[in-house]
């Protein structure tokens, strides 16, 4: 069994506001860079093997947080990174409201494409093949995986057996903690969207 700590990055200015998506420099705030400390202070005594994150820097910023209580080096990997907004990347909320395929999108997710960007379904793919890959890594240890809210809900979804088009009735919360149990024959959801304390 291999234990897998979901950890969405802390908050940014864009959250909740636009679709920052692979934007570069999108930072933590202030108010996110305090949950990272925080994140980092309620997973200090878990026995985390190693932390793996997001190529994007609020994730790395958020993965670091973490990773100086366990004197690890975050691990960038490629599986984890945001998904790919094409021609939705920075837009607002605002500006998105009333666009019939963003709605679409919202509603019927599996099936849409975005604009000049990813299904749901390829990221989903590309988010458990990694984690999976991890799983094979780290037998009988604990992973950290910083990432992004609608990857860790559609890695959620997956190992819960929820249709993709349901995963939005997820909330995965900026410096949340879902865990997930991967076995040889099966999966456990252990917790899904934590932002207190975590018993080891």
């Amino acid at each position: 069994m291999t234990k897998l700590l979901l950890i969405r990055h802390a908050t940014t200015d864009s959250v909740g506001k636009r679709l920052s998506g692979r934007t570069p420099g999108v930072n933590l705030n202030e108010e996110g860079q305090a949950q990272a400390r925080q994140l980092g202070q309620r997973l200090a005594g878990l026995p985390i093997a190693a932390i793996y994150t997001s190529p994007l820097e609020r994730t790395r910023q958020t993965a670091d947080a973490l990773a100086r209580h366990h004197q690890l080096t975050s691990l960038v990997n490629e599986a984890f990174l945001e998904l790919n907004f094409g021609d939705w990347t920075n837009l607002s909320f605002e500006e998105l409201h009333g666009n019939p395929q963003f709605q679409q999108f919202n509603t019927f997710r599996s099936v849409t494409r975005i604009p000049g960007g990813e299904m749901m379904l390829e990221a989903q793919a590309r988010f458990v093949a990694g984690l999976q890959e991890l799983c094979q890594k780290h037998p009988h240890e604990t992973v950290a995986v910083v990432s992004h809210s609608d990857l860790i809900k559609a890695a959620v979804a997956y190992y819960a057996g929820i249709p993709l088009d349901m995963f939005q009735r997820l909330e995965i919360s900026p410096a949340s903690v879902s865990v997930v149990e991967v076995y040889e024959e099966t999966a456990r959801i252990m917790v899904v969207n934590d932002t207190g304390s975590l018993m080891a």
